[in-house]
């Protein structure tokens, strides 16, 4: 499965559960770590959690790559890396504070409209 149709997955699942001000970010050319970084938040520990579970149970549906899945028990941050995408949900006060979307300020933020949905 390519980068982009992971990535309409990885969209539409954290839609699914409700996260919110969803910002994909291509990454290509600011950083190494990945192409994509997906942020959302959720406004509970448990709406986080179903966020985080919704992705994992779908990698695991479509059969693509789901290498770590981190900060699950606190909801505080849960960062679930699917290879080429990082996707980041934070709790709804904890965004704020590590404002990824400044400090990757270079990528470019994809319209998930047209592009992605």
């Amino acid at each position: 499965m390519d980068v982009k149709n992971v990535l309409k997955l990885a969209v539409n699942a954290i839609d699914d559960k409700r996260a919110e001000d969803i910002v994909v970010l291509n990454m290509k050319g600011v950083s190494l770590i990945a192409d994509y970084f997906i942020i959302c938040h959720g406004n509970s520990d448990k709406q986080v959690q179903a966020i985080a579970h919704e992705l994992k149970k779908v990698a695991q549906e479509n059969g693509f790559d789901l290498k770590r899945l981190e900060g699950f028990d606190q909801a505080r941050w849960v960062l679930v890396d699917l290879n080429d995408i990082v996707v980041h949900v934070f709790h709804r006060d904890e965004r704020s504070y590590y404002n990824l979307e400044k400090l990757w300020g270079d990528a470019q933020v994809m319209e998930l409209e047209g592009e992605l949905l």
